[in-house]
């Protein structure tokens, strides 16, 4: 119990209230807080009711609405009675937007009088013909702004033959149709013709907005104040906060966004828009003449700039930068200041079920442990939903509560324990104040903060391009030269006098098949010749065994740079950049930014420990609609020279199931994964019969396949021995397993290395040679892995 509690960080000054609370499973934070409701209606936040709590007053116990392992997430949604529901509710994923087109007939009917100015159809399930049949230029004439979002509106020609009859329109908004997503720019310039006067379309500024965009945008046009046909001399005197993110805007300086015309604007967001029309300095000497501008809200780096402290130094009037106190930027010195994030909001629609709804949506709440006892930690973590309550903190830089994860033992075995989070407050807090907490507690910038802020925020894209671009660049613009052919340098093991090499090993099929009268085995690897082992021998394992650089061993000093995949991934990365057979890759830890900032789920599973994320071969190559991929075993003699062979017999991996793309099949094992060893049924695929049928039915010849394969293998090997020279050791030989896909192009992908493979089929199953033949007996698989490596051999390989 000691070591859970300091682990979580609770106050001592809070333990005998959390183990009152805890043996009598209290739960009464609804007795202090009230969960409200934010951003329309798709967020919640909690507020304190009570009058005043202090720091580190008082702890709360928040239950544990759903826990599960990451596999069964979605199995669970739909088997478990009402948790699909309650995790949509929580997640604010449970609300239908259906509607009637009978509703819009109705309300273009009622209002259709010919003086209406602003008219919102959305939601209304308004398709083409019906668009037609409302005959809306007609009934509204003198429409300024017009709302058609979320309707089922597919034809360009339908709706620009409707919409270009509005000729003094100055908004549309045709966002969440069908037709935006297959056409191109052609409707958009067809409407801007037709409708010379529009200033917003889409939520996006035209190159025509003036003052009744920014009158928009500033709060003094909408429904129940439309504006006219010309507008008044000053609409715009009144203005003193203006929000003009992600308006797709390129170029500001225009007649209207003068000082002039906007003598009192003190607030201006400017995120989210290209602005790539203009300098940079020009816009800077522009907004210098806005003399009651205090805040403002921009991309860093951006078009102003690539740092806060140079934009607040252009800008000395600046209160507040991107929400930051200015002069607090500027005592730090701080480069990227973005506090005041948008936060990310669950998307879905009506179509979908509730529990692929949830699926979308959890990376937004999931929290996350691993179990351990005293003999080993749990593999695969644990993640959790907290109820109502905890799932309603929002994300504060600043936080004034903090929450914990907390396994309660009342019986002090693991097998009673029960999981709770503690809430207590780090602040001093008073009613009506907002309850928040760190998501990123303890994780500065060092860890890539902000850059992991992007699973719960829209962080500035232009920050995350410009790391994107300069990671590729640099990648492109690598060369590689492989290393000078050189003679062979080992020399068979073979003694003169003809006494047989002794070998230690721990690995049963190798005890097994290895029956060659050359090699005979030893329990005591003090006395071997060769260690043949699974497990890693490094330099206290030698000394703590006894040892000698005399004796081979089947691994290569620092062969992680090959056979773990985010040092495969740098190994590849510094010889050959990006090559077309090796997936676009990141090692989450130091390469999240370079990735991208829209990914969540990616984003939060680097919680659960070191991650890599690597593109998915969404179009693989298939055999009969069925994944695969391929083990091929390579025999390594020597580093330098480079000596490396390729063993005749590899053997195919099939999934059991079709392969689909469909987002519910993604948790099928046996539909996206290939090795079914150690679960799922293994359906072995003789490799001869494999390879005449793949050839068939793709009409390829698998030669041509396998020399592709053969060089990239040569080059993952070569890039390893020229950029880790500390691998070549006299002593060491080693065996190891290359995975191989195919896309569907046929050109192979690498998708690991791996250290003492595991062999099973090869001594299993007895196949023919591909291109030679010949019988290869599955008895003799290691006899002659044996023979390659240490009695020079080239029987059943070939040298690459």
């Amino acid at each position: 119990m000691a070591l859970l509690l300091a682990a979580s960080g609770i106050p001592q000054s809070l333990y005998s209230q959390l183990f009152q609370k805890l043996s009598t499973e209290t739960f009464d934070g609804g007795h202090y807080f009230q969960v409200d409701t934010c951003e329309d209606g798709r967020q919640r936040r909690l507020v304190l009711t009570s009058e005043f709590m202090g720091k580190e007053s008082q702890v709360f116990l928040i239950d544990h609405a759903w826990t599960f392992r990451l596999s069964d997430a979605l199995k669970q949604l739909e088997e478990v009675p009402g948790l699909a529901e309650r995790m949509a509710s929580l997640m604010c994923v449970d609300i239908d937007l259906n509607s009637d087109a009978e509703e819009a007939d109705h309300v273009a009917k009622e209002e259709g009088d010919g003086t209406v100015s602003w008219l919102e159809l959305e939601e209304l399930d308004i398709d083409d013909p019906t668009l037609l049949l409302l005959d809306l230029p007609s009934k509204f004439p003198n429409l300024l702004a017009l709302s058609l979002c979320g309707n089922k509106l597919e034809n360009v020609e339908f709706i620009t033959q409707e919409i270009t009859k509005f000729k003094h329109l100055k908004g549309l908004w045709l966002n969440n149709n069908p037709v935006l997503q297959k056409c191109d720019d052609l409707m958009a310039d067809t409407i801007l013709q037709g409708c010379p006067r529009l200033e917003i379309y889409n939520s996006c500024f035209t190159h025509n907005f003036g003052e009744w965009a920014l009158g928009f945008c500033g709060g003094i046009y909408d429904k129940d104040n439309p504006g006219c046909f010309h507008q008044s001399d000053c609409p715009l005197q009144s203005v003193t906060s203006l929000d003009l993110s992600s308006r797709h805007i390129h170029n500001l300086i225009n007649e209207a966004f003068s000082p002039i015309k906007m003598p009192s604007l003190s607030y201006l967001n400017l995120r989210g828009n290209p602005l790539d029309q203009e300098s940079g300095g020009n816009l800077l000497e522009l907004l210098k003449r806005f003399t009651s501008l205090r805040a403002l809200e921009v991309d860093i780096p951006g078009p102003l700039g690539e740092s806060a402290v140079e934009i607040l130094e252009s800008l000395p009037n600046l209160s507040l930068l991107n929400g930051v106190n200015a002069s607090k930027i500027l005592e730090s010195g701080k480069c990227v200041i973005d506090s005041i994030l948008q936060p990310r909001l669950p998307e879905w629609t009506a179509e979908e079920p509730l529990s692929v709804r949830v699926i979308n949506a959890m990376w937004l709440y999931l929290m996350t442990y691993r179990l351990a006892d005293e003999e080993k930690i749990d593999e695969t973590s644990v993640w959790y939903v907290m109820d109502e309550l905890g799932s309603a903190l929002r994300h504060s830089d600043e936080p004034n509560f903090r929450v914990s994860p907390f396994l309660y033992m009342p019986e002090g075995k693991l097998a009673s324990a029960v999981s709770f989070s503690i809430l207590w407050p780090t602040q001093t807090v008073q009613k009506g104040d907002e309850c928040n907490r760190d998501y990123l507690f303890g994780i500065g910038e060092d860890k890539q903060r902000s850059a992991r802020l992007s699973a719960w925020f829209h962080t500035p894209q232009n920050y995350f391009v410009k790391e994107y671009e300069k990671h590729w660049q640099k990648l492109q613009s690598i060369s590689f030269c492989s290393p000078p052919m050189k003679s062979p340098a080992t020399a068979s093991l073979l003694r003169s006098n003809g006494s047989a090499l002794r070998v230690y090993t721990d690995v049963p099929p190798v005890e097994e098949f290895l029956t060659r009268p050359e090699f005979i085995f030893t329990t005591d690897p003090k006395e071997a010749d060769i260690i043949w082992t699974s497990t890693q021998v490094d330099e206290d394992v030698k000394k703590a065994v006894g040892l000698t650089d005399q004796q081979y061993i089947n691994q290569f000093p620092f062969e992680a740079c090959l056979v773990m995949k985010h040092h495969l991934a740098e190994t590849v990365h510094k010889a050959h950049g990006s090559p077309e057979w090796f997936q676009p890759t990141y090692n989450l830890e130091t390469h999240l930014t370079q990735l991208t900032c829209d990914l969540s789920a990616i984003i939060r599973l680097m919680e659960t420990g070191p991650k890599i994320c690597q593109k998915y071969i969404e179009h693989p190559a298939l055999f009969k609609g069925k994944k695969f991929d391929i083990r091929y075993i390579v025999l390594v003699r020597s580093m330098n020279p480079l000596e490396i062979f390729l063993a005749d017999v590899f053997w195919v991996r099939l999934a059991n199931n079709p392969y689909s793309l469909d987002k519910r099949s993604l948790f099928e094992y046996e539909t996206h994964f290939t090795v079914m060893n150690y679960r799922g049924i293994l359906n072995h695929k003789n490799t001869p019969e494999f390879v005449r049928e793949f050839e068939q039915e793709h009409q390829v010849k698998w030669l041509d396949i396998h020399l592709r394969v053969k060089n990239m293998i040569r080059a993952v090997f070569e890039s390893a021995a020229v950029l880790h020279p500390e691998m070549q050791s006299p002593t060491s030989r080693a065996m190891y397993g290359v995975d191989v896909m195919l896309d569907c192009h046929f050109q192979p992908k690498l998708l690991e290395v791996t250290y003492c493979p595991d062999c099973t089929r090869a001594c299993k199953y007895d196949t023919e040679a591909i291109f030679s033949g010949e019988i290869i007996k599955s008895r003799e698989f290691y006899n002659y892995v044996f023979g390659c490596l240490f009695l020079n051999e080239v029987i059943n390989v070939s040298p690459l």
